[in-house]
C-alpha cells in the first residue's frame, strides 16, 4: 500500500507543477496562487508521512 500512496503523491506532484507552469505561462495570477498552494500541501503530506521528494524551499512554503 506505501508504494502505491507514495507511487500516486509523486504523479500528483508532478500534475501541480505542470499545472503550475501551464497557469504562469498564461498569466493566471489565481491558477498560480491555487498551483502552488497545491503543491505545498502535497509536500507536507509526504513529510508526514516519511516520503522524501526533492523540492525547492520555495515550493514548501507555497511561493515557488
Amino acid at each position: 500500500m506505501t508504494g502505491l500512496f507514495d507511487e500516486e503523491l509523486r504523479a500528483q506532484l508532478a500534475q501541480a507543477r505542470g499545472d503550475l507552469a501551464k497557469a504562469r505561462a498564461e498569466g493566471d495570477l489565481d491558477g498560480v496562487q491555487a498551483y502552488e498552494g497545491r503543491i505545498a500541501g502535497l509536500l507536507r503530506m509526504a513529510e508526514k508521512h516519511g516520503i522524501a521528494l526533492a523540492h525547492s524551499p520555495e515550493e514548501e512554503r507555497g511561493e515557488d
